[in-house]
């Protein structure tokens, strides 16, 4: 689709003039906007809403200031300040590319869109907003909320996870972004997509794009973008065993680098048709003293949905197994509050010490 030049300069004029008056300036990242506190902004926005990321961003800038610092942390560091925010693969990929910039380019950001989009976990879009909105650089981007704004503005059939629909959306964004001014023009259009154009109720009558938006035009606002093909989620179920021995301390278990979860500490698991007492026969050779289920709850991931059936299993002090190992430690709770943890496994922990 080619755009006409008037209609392209009209459409900048509108979102840029918007953005003068009404778009988001008081960001924790907007402040002093490097190249690596966008990176860090960029990766927690994506799949979480900006309310929830600021105090967790605010965190780990405190933390991790960075590259160096970020690099040189070990995973379980990262992991801990990262607890909470879900979709873990993003943490450990952050850490991974912090340590490829440090190892490769003395922990400074190239200015190549191509060398940026090379590290771990780092797209297209989230590389073009790296250089954009710290260096002003004419690169487009393409996330949730452009994407939206673009598809209702040109109403443009499909689903966005399509190659075909995707392409087009690249190549509007491409012409709409302006040379100048572009790391207004790009948080302009993400606003946009975050405080008016949102997936349902759009503002309309707000926007700055409403004379010639055409799902506006056509009344169709919420049928773009198209909606992804449903599916129904397979189920899966696993037994968390909570086991505590006499001293009050509770056995976390480090989880392969891969797979959900991947890094983070949680509970022994089983399958819940396997007697209770199997785990702790093998650990420490002996049954367990008591046994209490607690309440079943499900967790869903984006593939699957996930049956949790956590079981509360006291323990005499082991003569043996875990003390010595790197993947099975015994920690007081007040100790695990410094370690990652998935959101299930802190909520588990907490109902325990609750109930204490």
């Amino acid at each position: 689709m080619k755009l006409k030049q008037r209609d392209i300069a009209g459409f900048q004029q509108s979102v840029l003039e918007w953005f003068g008056l009404h778009g988001r300036k008081n960001m924790p990242w907007q402040q002093d906007p490097t190249p690596y506190r966008v990176w860090v902004s960029e990766i927690m926005l994506q799949q979480t809403q900006v309310a929830v990321v600021i105090p967790y961003y605010e965190r780990f800038m405190q933390r991790f200031p960075d590259v160096e610092t970020l690099a040189a942390a070990s995973q379980d560091d990262v992991m801990s300040n990262w607890s909470g925010l879900g979709y873990y693969s993003r943490a450990r990929n952050l850490h991974r590319a912090a340590q490829l910039l440090k190892e490769q380019y003395d922990g400074m950001f190239p200015e190549s869109l191509e060398a940026i989009e090379s590290l771990p976990g780092i797209g297209r879009s989230t590389a073009g907003a790296i250089l954009s909105l710290s260096k002003n650089l004419p690169h487009p981007i393409l996330d949730g909320n452009v994407k939206r704004v673009l598809a209702r503005y040109f109403a443009i059939d499909g689903w966005p996870g399509t190659s075909r629909v995707l392409k087009l959306l690249w190549n509007l964004s491409e012409q709409l972004t302006p040379v100048q001014l572009v790391a207004e023009y790009n948080q302009a259009m993400m606003d946009l997509g975050a405080t008016l154009c949102t997936r349902s109720k759009p503002e309309c009558q707000r926007c700055p794009l409403q004379s010639g938006c055409e799902a506006r035009a056509l009344g169709r606002q919420t049928d773009f973008p198209g909606k992804k093909p449903g599916k129904k989620l397979p189920e899966k179920a696993t037994r968390m065993l909570l086991i505590r021995n006499s001293d009050g301390e509770i056995l976390l278990e480090k989880r392969p680098q891969s797979g959900i979860w991947a890094g983070l500490w949680s509970f022994p698991e089983q399958n819940p048709a396997e007697p209770v007492g199997e785990v702790c026969r093998q650990l420490f050779g002996d049954e367990p003293v008591t046994s209490e289920a607690l309440p079943s709850r499900r967790h869903t991931f984006s593939h699957y949905h996930l049956d949790i059936h956590p079981e509360l299993v006291s323990v005499n002090n082991p003569a043996r197994g875990v003390m010595d190992s790197d993947r099975r430690v015994w920690y007081k709770p007040e100790q695990i509050k410094s370690l990652g943890v998935a959101a299930p496994v802190a909520r588990l922990l907490r109902e325990i010490e609750e109930q204490k």
